[in-house]
């Protein structure tokens, strides 16, 4: 059962420190639930989703509680089944209707039309994606001292808009660079106080997208580093693709299926399409990918969309593979040393 005498501060302080809300403003919580095929997955797959649905709904209850005097809703959708596929057309068309849209789902709506349509016109989201309950407790990565992560993730960001080289090892045989000369990096503060701003809870990653067709290396995710990963992954680049995957047993065989790389109709998701940055102190949960991409000085490479981060890469996939103690360089100076940000 979920305490949510627990959690409640950090709901509350979602809209009013986070989202900065505002007197008559209005509030959507929207879930997505299992579709029919969802529901024969793993026990522990369906249970993961059911939970998050069910904290939604717990949520949504307590909001409307503790802001009687703002219009808070819920709204909840069948699965689509991967991150960055885009919800279906009503749920689209629902979300300029609100100031503010906090995404409790279990595959992320970042990455998506829907998303960026409704910023455009100025609503605020804050995406969650695989959120659980601990990351609300009062230690909990969303519980963060925003100020402090603001000030470094700009310093971060900056950096990444002024390079030109970016490259990547670890000593789990991580080994990656890409050209991101003339592209601007991003933040995702945890602030998403302004019209059309977004970001995650947890915040706190600095992000840019590197430049299509310059990815050259691998990259090796840890076992545990990813949701049900028991054994080591490495994905291969060439020329800005994926272009093979060892390892990762089922979690590996899955991408394998999905990133088909006989097909090139599905290239778009085989794209590099993000280097991000950790700046989240409180953050430490490695194998949920919500929490472990903004754990303070970890690398984060993501395939498929770059669209929504500044890239020219549009997908119907986006997927974070977190990197444990990473050394990262730009232009050939340390900014990151084995996990360590300089």
């Amino acid at each position: 059962m979920i305490d949510f005498e627990d959690i409640k501060k950090t709901v509350v302080n979602i809209l009013k420190v986070n989202m900065n809300i505002q007197n008559g403003e209005s509030v959507l919580v929207l879930n997505d639930v299992p579709n029919l095929e969802e529901w024969n997955l793993s026990y522990s797959k369906v249970n993961d989703f059911v939970e998050r649905s069910l904290m939604a709904r717990k949520i949504y209850d307590l909001l409307k509680e503790e802001f009687k005097e703002h219009k808070i809703e819920y709204i909840v959708y069948r699965s689509v089944g991967q991150h960055g596929t885009e919800p279906p057309n009503e749920i689209a068309e629902k979300l300029i209707d609100y100031d503010v849209v906090l995404a409790i789902t279990t595959f992320s709506i970042t990455h998506t039309k829907a998303k960026e349509n409704a910023t455009q016109k100025g609503t605020r989201i804050a995406s969650m994606p695989g959120l659980k309950v601990d990351m609300l407790t009062a230690d909990g990565a969303i519980a963060a001292d925003y100020n402090a992560i603001h000030g470094e993730t700009i310093k971060i960001a900056e950096k990444l808009t002024e390079a030109k080289i970016a490259r990547i090892i670890t000593e789990y045989g991580t080994d990656i660079s890409f050209s991101i000369e003339n592209r601007n990096g991003g933040k995702d503060t945890g602030i998403i106080a302004k019209k059309g701003e977004w970001g995650n809870l947890p915040g706190g990653e600095a992000y840019i997208a590197p430049v299509e067709g310059t990815a050259n290396g691998r990259i090796v995710v840890p076992a545990g580093w990813y949701y049900a990963l028991k054994e080591d992954m490495e994905l291969e680049f060439r020329d800005g693709y994926v272009i093979s995957i060892k390892g990762g047993g089922k979690v590996g065989e899955a991408f394998i299926k999905l990133l088909s790389f006989d097909d090139e109709k599905v290239k778009h998701r085989r794209n590099c399409a993000e280097l991000g940055i950790g700046t989240n102190p409180r953050a430490k949960k490695p194998d949920n990918v919500l929490e472990a991409e903004k754990i303070k000085g970890t690398v984060h490479i993501a395939i498929g969309d770059s669209s929504h981060l500044r890239g020219i890469t549009e997908s119907d996939l986006h997927e974070d593979f977190v990197l444990f103690e990473p050394t990262l360089y730009l232009d050939g100076k340390v900014i990151i040393k084995k996990g360590k940000i300089l």
